[in-house]
């Protein structure tokens, strides 16, 4: 049942900043990330990578950790309190990183910005919140849309910013940060009542006690897997692409932006708009096969392609994949109560770090190892990996016994 609010506009629009700057504390730093962990370091491009790499999965294993426990406090708090002292944290977090000078403060930052992003699963909860049941499967889509505009932002600031030096854009992203809280504090209402809150249980909140309690919904535990998967699969373009691009086509800092940046643009057009077209076409079922078998085919293309120009032109194109998760979750989400939300949107956060702990030391070791010296020379073999992962997920999905409900 959706509540009501009085301007869901404008509580949306914070909504929709938020998860930005939440994107743009990835997207911001992969073109400068080399460079700055170079500098500091000393390292060459591939130990550069994996110091990325590690990097990721510290943020990931903060999020894996805190998001079902950030979920809960908001099915017990409210939302607004969560999503206002969050950005807070953030503004601080961005500041701290602008001015680290080693590599041991870059990673408290990585530990700080993890915790203080896992609000994702709040404002999932407050889209939830407020959604008709039919329409949650598309109003995620906004979720995967703001990430999407995160992303191009993040990628140009970076970009353009960089070049006055590595740390310059994080002053730029706290700023934003600080500015959209102060925004929030007049918009964004509460929309968890009282007679809907529950109470919080440290031993149901934390990430595996949180797993076993929205696991007992159906079909839930599959899904969750399926998700997880898929995210292993696609962090590939995050993780690698930075490393990737400049190997093989030998692009610059700013080649990569732009095609992150075409990549992000993309994604939030797919995900803010013709996900709404795509679902009531198809139904959620239809959409996610879709998904899965356009993402295995590009990620095979990627793997080979040697024409860095043909690459970028299927840029945009591959975004066209990015339907999978928001129907996922839409579909997850049918299955939990008004009371519940917080907590599923905490697990799914949950279940997309874990993938996010994993991946890129996976995926950034595979492209070391293939790109190292004396070895077998394939930059693409991540991309292979993603392809196998995607397959996976569509074997899992289409053996699963399906429910015969608005979600298919």
């Amino acid at each position: 049942m959706a509540t009501s609010v009085s301007n869901p506009r404008l509580a949306l629009t914070f909504i929709i900043i938020t998860l930005t700057i939440d994107a743009m504390g990835i997207g911001l730093i992969l073109p400068v990330l080399p460079t700055l962990i170079r500098e500091i370091t000393g390292a060459d491009l591939g130990q550069a990578a994996v110091w990325g790499g590690i990097m990721t999965t510290i943020f990931a294993g903060m999020q894996f950790i805190f998001g079902p426990i950030v979920g809960s406090l908001s099915d017990r708090y409210g939302r607004r309190p969560i999503l206002l002292g969050s950005l807070f944290v953030v503004a601080v977090d961005f500041v701290i990183m602008g001015m680290a000078q080693a590599m041991w403060l870059l990673i408290l930052t990585r530990v700080i910005g993890g915790i203080a992003t896992s609000t994702q699963s709040t404002a999932a909860a407050f889209i939830a919140d407020i959604s008709p049941p039919e329409k949650r499967a598309a109003n995620f889509g906004l979720i995967g849309a703001a990430f999407g505009v995160g992303f191009v932002l993040g990628p140009f600031i970076g970009g353009a910013l960089g070049e006055f030096g590595p740390r310059m854009p994080f002053f730029a992203a706290a700023a934003l940060a600080a500015i959209n809280m102060v925004f929030g504090y007049f918009v964004l209402p509460e929309t968890v009542s009282r007679e809907k809150r529950r109470p919080f249980d440290l031993k149901r909140a934390n990430p595996f006690g949180a797993f076993k309690s929205v696991g007992k919904l159906e079909d839930v535990q599959r899904l969750l897997v399926i998700a997880f998967l898929y995210e292993f699969a696609f962090i590939v373009y995050p993780v690698v692409w930075a490393y990737f691009t400049p190997e093989r086509f030998g692009w610059s800092e700013w080649m990569v932006g732009v095609s992150l940046g075409t990549f992000g643009i993309s994604i939030a057009i797919v995900q803010g708009f013709l996900i709404r077209i795509i679902i009531p076409k198809l139904g959620v079922r239809a959409t996610i096969l879709y998904g899965f078998i356009f993402n295995t085919g590009i990620f095979i293309a990627l793997a080979f392609i040697t024409n860095g120009w043909l690459v970028l032109a299927l840029t945009p194109i591959s975004a066209l994949g990015a339907v999978v998760v928001p129907a996922l979750q839409g579909m997850m989400s049918q299955r939990a109560g008004d009371d519940q939300q917080g907590e599923l949107q905490g697990v799914i956060t949950s279940a997309k770090a874990l993938a996010l702990i994993i991946s890129p030391l996976v995926m950034t070791q595979l492209f070391f190892l293939f790109t190292r010296e004396g070895g077998t020379y394939q930059p693409g073999a991540p991309f292979l990996l993603s392809a196998a992962l995607v397959l996976a997920c569509l074997i899992v999905f289409v053996t699963r016994k399906r429910r015969t409900d608005v979600t298919g």
